[in-house]
């Protein structure tokens, strides 16, 4: 068994223990009528939430496309946990249920299979999912953040490695007037949206200029397509790569400091896909 596989059969058994303690504190479904053998229907159910969390992991990787992995950065770790938790909570509480109809209700009534009894259970489990991944991001906060630092290091070094600078071309941005703005690709710095207009922040005779066009944010990206380097890294900015001084990232933020003006310009999670493949391209 590989190191990744151990650290996630581990992760599992602890999560796992984490709700078997909780349900024998509190012992809904009428455990407590079992006397000692209560503790023998914990571990069995124990065993069951570790096999479904195997199965979790198995349907997470083939099904939905999301292999567990810390090299695809901390917002990737955090969306394939929420991931988990949204798959595996129903599974469980799936099994429990079944496990209540079939063994359990021998001797404790209202423990058939129903609708009712599904809701109950998942919101039990729903509260000892939740706990435990509290419990797991406290846990592997300074990973995360390691993570971060380094993707962030690799990120900033790529930018550093542009070989040549960004070619003097000219481009005239359009808005839905009459009005248009024409300025050298190397002199753009980025392009914030705000309602139906654009703010265009470039140098202009060595000094930071912005200018505004009655455009959409849609409309001047579909005009910049032909320049990669300039990439949407939020809803409401486009931003040129070759004008970005520094990637800084901090508690999973990732924002771009640009030159001369100085701004900081966020990046967004469904967003930074596109930025780390337009870094590698410029």
């Amino acid at each position: 068994m590989n190191k990744g596989r151990k650290e996630t059969l581990t992760t599992r058994i602890i999560s796992t223990t984490f709700m078997v303690v909780a349900l024998a504190v509190f012992k809904p479904f009428g455990l407590d009528a079992w006397q000692w053998q209560a503790y023998v229907h914990l571990l069995a159910l124990g065993v069951m939430g570790i096999l479904i969390c195997m199965l979790t992991d198995t349907l997470l990787k083939y099904v939905v496309r999301k292999p567990r992995s810390y090299d695809k950065g901390v917002s990737y770790i955090i969306r394939r946990n929420l991931w988990f938790q949204l798959i595996n909570t129903p599974l469980v509480s799936l099994g429990i249920c079944l496990y209540r109809h079939f063994v359990l209700s021998d001797r404790v009534g209202g423990n058939q299979l129903s609708w009712t009894n599904f809701l109950e259970t998942l919101v039990i489990i729903a509260f000892c999912s939740f706990a435990i991944g509290l419990y797991w991001r406290f846990k592997f906060r300074s990973r995360y953040l390691a993570i971060e630092l380094r993707e962030t290091q690799q990120l900033n070094e790529q930018l550093k490695k542009k070989s040549t600078p960004i070619a003097s071309q000219s481009i005239t941005l359009t808005g839905s007037t009459s009005e248009s703005l024409t300025l050298q690709v190397s002199d753009l710095f980025y392009i914030e949206s705000v309602g139906n207009y654009a703010k265009v922040f470039h140098l202009h005779e060595g000094k930071v200029q912005t200018d505004m066009l009655r455009a959409t944010s849609k409309q001047i990206e579909d005009e910049l397509q032909a320049y990669p380097m300039i990439v949407r890294s939020h809803r409401a900015f486009l931003v040129n790569l070759g004008q970005v001084d520094q990637i800084v990232s901090c508690s999973g933020t990732t924002q771009l400091l640009i030159k001369h003006c100085h701004e900081f310009i966020p990046v967004s999670r469904s967003n930074m896909a596109q930025v780390k493949e337009a870094i590698k391209g410029v």
